[in-house]
């Protein structure tokens, strides 16, 4: 099977002064709106690859680790969706979901696999930049992670969650594959240990703009986050439930100075 382009576009001179510019890939099977598009962006200090199709974006992602996935929903063969699920669920990447105006449904079950954000086309380049640098600042992977960050990891009953490297680690040291979404949901849960934060405060914390629009989000994934931290996902203990009113850490959590 042909893979399709595979391309990568470098920043300007003035940006490749940077000593780690951010790395994007850009799927999309239209050529007309991918190849300006990555141009553009590498004017702006990214570097780019490229990819046409899902096939195309799994070869690459062999041996190219991405600090971010803008994706296109609608491509032949293996669509978006299914392909964003494998960049979340199998990769932990951040994705920003490309979408026609008219695939309202497709944007909401896109958030629910654990997209970070969407644009709809056409959309303006300046704006499409500013919920790549959002999103990058939400996953800590913008390459210039807060002072505080790089300090101090959270422990909470024996669990160890490290803000810089978005690392989960068990009781037993064992590393804990989560998504972008949950390390944000869990994230902000730690920040509030033991306080009530219903599904409106946890989508400010984790989604940002427009996130209101889609509450199943928080369910969907504190279940997740059950699966992987509860002894019993279906009678937890750390993550409980709120009637009425929406979540609590039921947990004490330290920050505690990173070794080294």
């Amino acid at each position: 099977m042909e893979l399709g382009r595979q391309e990568t576009r470098v920043s300007s001179p003035s940006a490749a002064a940077d000593p780690a510019p951010t790395a994007l890939l850009l799927v999309d099977d239209e050529a007309t709106l991918r190849e300006p598009l990555a141009e553009y962006l590498a004017r702006q200090g990214f570097t780019v690859r490229e990819a046409d199709s899902a096939a195309a974006a799994r070869s690459l992602l062999g041996d190219y680790q991405p600090d971010l996935v803008l994706l296109d929903i609608m491509m032949p063969g293996e669509d978006g969706l299914s392909l964003c699920r494998h960049l979340v669920e199998a990769k932990g990447l951040p994705v920003i979901l490309l979408t026609a105006k008219g695939e309202a449904m497709d944007r909401i079950i896109g958030l629910e696999i654990g997209a970070d954000d969407y644009v709809a086309k056409p959309f303006e380049p300046r704006e499409l930049v500013a919920r790549i640098r959002s999103v990058l600042r939400r996953a800590g992977r913008d390459h210039a992670a807060p002072l505080d960050d790089e300090h101090f990891v959270y422990v909470f009953q024996g669990w160890e969650l490290d803000p810089l490297k978005r690392r989960l680690t068990d009781p037993e040291g064992t590393l804990i594959a989560i998504s972008t979404a949950e390390f944000r949901m869990l994230k902000a849960l730690c920040d509030h240990p033991r306080q009530v934060l219903d599904r409106d405060r946890l989508l400010d914390l984790v989604q940002g703009r427009e996130a209101h629009l889609f509450d199943r989000a928080v369910d969907n994934q504190v279940s997740r986050l059950r699966r992987k931290i509860e002894m019993d996902s279906r009678n937890p203990e750390l993550i409980q439930t709120v009637r009425g009113g929406g979540y609590r850490l039921a947990a004490d959590v330290a920050r505690v100075p990173r070794p080294g």
